[in-house]
């Protein structure tokens, strides 16, 4: 299989095989990291169902996150080849290890700690790992201990069982391998968290000694050695060993689990305690190895009832800190990243694009998180960049990675949760819905998210998250594909976007989430430039009133009721009111941040336009748009190479971002470089495709200047507005530039008629600083609303 690729994991090497299945370390070309995955056996998993069980339970073991547990991605089927996906250890195991001999006693508490540890974390879990052995712990160059395979044994029926080496190979129909299987395994008695610590016994008594156990026993003569038979003491081995070291391993290999540790903690405290002893200690005697002694009746209950309490309680969380589980600190940022289309058909890239959105709409309802917005995250679609690259580009402390696959009417999301400066893996889940069910599948991850991050999320947004209403599955399909063209932000793909928008209110006419988005699509049209504004706004405010009627909570229905409210209706407190209606409902709304900032610029306000300016970026660093106009806003602040600086930025990344261009154009102007204002001028209207102006400006430059080309162009613009709609304020513009005042105000007049959204700049745009003194401007800013 080297060479090949299964899904998108290339395979690199092969790295081990055994009864379970082969392994390769392979390159997952998603997400640019190695992992390991392990090839089932061909047969393993005769039909669907079986496959269904096996993909259950390995997502359950998935759950189990823990620095000395190696985690499970995913389990997977391609090409009929079924196969896990793990995390990759780089380093050796400790089966190779141990085979120059025994360790010095100091690496066999440390590793042997971090054994400890990791046993407790997954039986804290209620997961066992049934096939603890050497072959199964790796360590890598730094120290670290990793478990391998947790609680994959009992997922195989039956199983090879392979030791550490090929002369104690034994078959066994039990989960496990033989030579590691405690008495009550053999027995076929039930097995607990002692099960693994008569196995961690093992463990570390190779670690200390070299050699396994009942190295010298006849194949025929294991199994009664394992039931019967005390182990040779550690000491005859190494004669160098602690007498306490000989102690912790002759409990754990005791015949009886309730002679052995109760919990992998108490082993753990006993190893940590030895490896960094106190500066009174007291002599410890050798005992007689094998030989344990049983806890009162009277006081194994009394630790029974406590045990008990802490376990259901978890008090102060003394329950993580008694069984070993990191005390991670919340994670207080979070980008979800565009989750991967497994349905193998690249048509349905829109519906994965679409729960991507939906998780980060759910999840930016939580005021207490930040939550990196859509554009800048889909910046990372199918990027090959190590996850904590990507963490540090977004300003986030978590990564939500994950995949969505619809087929058959069910929809199936598996999300993965990652400390980003780590790569560390905290939880991972898979959800499966109808597709009639997908709005309360979004509400299921949210949730689940919300819990493990250990957000702070009042009640009101517990019940936001919870809340889901039932949506036709074409209808969901129809605004998937609707929004899918609005982001393309193109006439036709607007027309295309409003097409979708309309059918799914056919197939659903309650759908406020439609009624939406053609309100957006009327509002891009009216202030585009597209169309006259008094003919969009009116279809965008019906389409408004429509939604919020179905469904107040909708944040984006409030944003985009806001700029009417403002911009058209010239009714600025509404507007505000409305902004803050939306920011209180989705406060991770960059859309909503940006479009309030812009609203203060407007209104003068500029030490809030600033907190507001900076949180949109903090949102959506990567958004070409509010990066452009907070160039924009740094012009009519005058902070001219700021701006200029700004637009460079995003012309670098968007060199077709027309509004990037005409920003450039006028803070060249400000600041007098006329020769490069013209340039960008030219370019402003090549992205247009309005080659008319562009070689009128060309002509105009030539004949005598700048200000005669900006005539020109003007000229050019105001007899085109004769047969279609021209926006009065792009002609103003241009005779602004041009120094023809009467002309301007004529325009600006046109514009205030027309009640043109870019008015709302009119009381702080450079453009009109030639006739602000003007009085007829004064009654302008008035018409409008504005501060004089």
């Amino acid at each position: 299989m080297i060479g090949q690729t299964i899904a998108h994991y290339r395979i690199i090497e092969k790295i081990g095989a055994g009864g379970m299945g082969e392994v390769y370390r392979a390159r997952d070309e998603h997400l640019a990291r190695d992992v390991a995955i392990k090839v089932l056996p061909p047969g393993t998993l005769t039909d669907e169902s079986a496959r269904k069980h096996f993909r259950k339970e390995a997502l359950i073991l998935s759950q189990l996150n823990h620095p000395n547990v190696a985690t499970i991605y995913d389990f997977d089927t391609q090409q009929g080849v079924d196969f896990l996906v793990m995390e990759y250890i780089p380093g050796i195991t400790l089966n190779e290890k141990v085979a120059a001999g025994a360790l010095p006693e100091k690496e066999v508490l440390r590793l042997g700690v971090q054994l400890a540890e990791g046993l407790a974390a997954a039986h804290e879990h209620g997961i066992v790992h049934r096939d603890l052995k050497p072959g199964n712990l790796r360590v890598t160059g730094d120290g670290r201990l990793k478990i391998l395979d947790f609680g994959l044994a009992k997922l195989w029926r039956p199983v090879t069982a392979t030791a550490t080496t090929e002369s104690l190979s034994e078959t066994h129909a039990m989960a496990g391998t033989l030579p590691y299987m405690a008495p009550e395994q053999l027995l076929g008695e039930e097995i607990d968290a002692r099960t693994d610590l008569h196995a961690a016994g093992l463990v570390l008594y190779e670690m200390a000694t070299g050699r396994y156990p009942f190295a010298d026993v006849e194949h025929s003569q294991l199994i009664g050695a394992i039931l019967r038979r005390p182990p040779r003491p550690p000491a005859a081995l190494n004669s160098r060993l602690s007498p306490e070291l000989e102690r912790i391993i002759g409990k754990c290999l005791e015949k009886e689990p309730e002679n052995r540790y109760q919990s992998a903690k108490e082993l753990a405290i006993d190893l940590r305690r030895l490896l960094t002893p106190s500066t009174v200690t007291r002599p410890i005697q050798r005992r007689k190895f094998g030989v344990g002694k049983t806890i009162p009746l009277a006081a194994a209950c009394s630790v029974a009832v406590l045990l008990a309490l802490i376990l259901g309680l978890n008090p102060g969380g003394i329950r993580d800190r008694l069984f070993g589980r990191t005390a991670y600190a919340p994670i207080r940022s979070l980008a979800v990243l565009p989750l991967v289309n497994l349905s193998g058909d690249p048509e349905q890239e829109y519906f994965a694009d679409g729960m991507t959105e939906a998780l980060i709409t759910d999840l930016s309802k939580i005021r207490a998180l930040k939550v990196i917005s859509r554009t800048s995250v889909m910046q990372f679609k199918d990027a090959k960049k190590p996850l904590p690259d990507i963490a540090q580009a977004l300003g986030v402390d978590g990564i939500l990675e994950g995949s969505v696959q619809r087929s058959g009417g069910r929809v199936r999301i598996t999300a993965q949760l990652i400390r980003a400066a780590t790569d560390t893996h905290l939880w991972a889940e898979s959800y499966e819905r109808d597709t009639s069910d997908v709005l309360t599948l979004q509400a299921e991850v949210a949730q689940a998210i919300a819990r493990e991050i250990k957000a702070a999320v009042s009640p009101e947004e517990t019940n936001t998250l919870g809340r889901s209403i039932p949506v036709d599955p074409d209808a969901y399909e129809a605004y998937l594909k609707g929004q899918s063209h609005w982001y393309q932000l193109s006439r036709e793909h607007l027309d295309a976007a409003l097409g979708y928008f309309e059918l799914a209110l056919q197939k659903q006419p309650t759908y406020a989430r439609a009624y939406v988005g053609v309100a957006n699509v009327w509002l891009e049209r009216g202030d585009a430039g597209s169309m006259p504004p008094s003919e969009a706004i009116p279809q965008a405010k019906a389409a408004i009133s429509k939604a919020l009627a179905l469904d107040g909570t909708l944040s984006e229905a409030h944003i985009a009721l806001a700029n009417i409210a403002g911009p058209y209706d010239h009714d600025w407190a509404a507007a505000e009111l409305e902004f803050r209606r939306g920011l209180e409902l989705n406060p991770n709304s960059a859309d909503g941040h940006f479009m309030y900032a812009d609203f203060l610029v407007s209104m003068k306000r500029v030490d809030e336009w600033n907190t507001e300016i900076h949180r949109t970026l903090e949102l959506d660093p990567f958004n070409p748009f509010f990066r452009c106009f907070y160039g924009w806003h740094l012009v009519y602040l005058q902070r001219y190479d700021e701006a200029i600086a700004q637009f460079r930025s995003v012309l670098a990344t968007a060199p077709e971002f027309s509004s990037a261009h005409m920003g450039l154009w006028g803070a060249y102007y400000k600041t007098g470089m006329n020769e490069e204002a013209m340039v960008e001028a030219r370019k402003f209207f090549s992205v247009l495709h309005d080659r008319e102006v562009e070689q009128a400006l060309t002509r105009g430059y030539s004949e005598s200047g700048y200000a005669r080309a900006m005539h020109l162009g003007a000229e050019v613009l105001a007899a085109r507005s004769k047969r279609t709609y021209v926006p009065a304020v792009r002609i103003a513009r241009l005779y602004a530039h041009a120094g023809d005042k009467e002309q301007v105000l004529h325009w600006l007049q046109r514009a205030c008629d027309e009640r043109e959204i870019p008015l709302s700049h009119l009381g702080v745009a450079w453009d009109w600083d030639s006739v602000r003194s003007d009085p007829r401007f004064q009654d302008l800013l008035r018409r409008v609303g504005l501060p004089q």
